[in-house]
């Protein structure tokens, strides 16, 4: 009696590893696919106008009053690499291979201190960690700080100032401005520019704050 062995058991050697070489061969051009996806990465443009530190650390000594800015807090779909573009008017996705090469909330920290000393020449702008007991306090918090499916580049949320524990300011700001250009490259830039159209409405919004204060007491006394 002829014996019919099962359809599965029919492969012999051969074809056992032909099999075996297409299955690597697919794995390894899928490995050369994922491996040549290039990553960029990103910082923010220095601000406009930003001074060398040494002009600042000159400052310092001569000037009376002090500003410590806090490091900036950043909404928590805003803390990671990718940077965050916003498809619809619900919807948010973050980029997987143009990240950001530094932490945002360090990169707006540290554009903000540049930008902040570039409009506030009457004042000596530090970070928290260097600023003195007598100093003015500014806190800020971002909740939105991508590029938008209609073309806009946004920044938005708010800030205070406080001189010891007293509130002397606290506002809102929503910024934003039409991209110039398609990519990521101009995103970045035009992110940057709206970042700095922040830091000039806060470095406004400070000295408004400081004159009507200064105001307030010359009469008071």
């Amino acid at each position: 009696m002829t014996t019919t062995l099962p359809r599965w058991r029919r492969f012999g050697a051969t074809t056992l590893l032909a099999l075996s070489a297409v299955a690597l061969s697919t794995v390894v051009l899928t490995g050369c696919a994922v491996q040549s996806t290039p990553t960029n990465r990103f910082t923010l443009p220095e601000a406009d106008g930003a001074q060398s530190s040494s002009t600042t650390e000159a400052r310092t000594t001569a000037d009376i009053r002090q500003l410590a800015v806090s490091p900036v807090e950043v909404a928590s779909y805003l803390d990671q690499e990718g940077i965050v573009m916003q498809i619809s008017d619900i919807e948010l996705a973050a980029a997987n291979q143009n990240l950001w090469a530094e932490e945002l909330s360090h990169q707006l920290t540290r554009r903000l201190r540049q930008s902040l000393t570039a409009n506030l020449p009457g004042m000596t702008v530090l970070s928290a960690a260097q600023s003195g007991s007598d100093a003015q306090r500014l806190t800020l918090s971002v909740d939105q700080f991508q590029g938008r499916y209609d073309g806009q580049a946004v920044a938005s949320g708010e800030w205070q100032l406080h001189n010891g524990n007293r509130l002397v300011a606290q506002h809102h700001f929503d910024v934003t401005q039409p991209l110039s250009d398609d990519g990521y490259p101009a995103l970045v830039r035009t992110l940057g520019a709206v970042w700095d159209q922040v830091g000039q409405q806060v470095a406004d919004e400070i000295r408004t704050a400081s004159t009507t204060a200064s105001t307030t007491a010359s009469i008071t006394e």
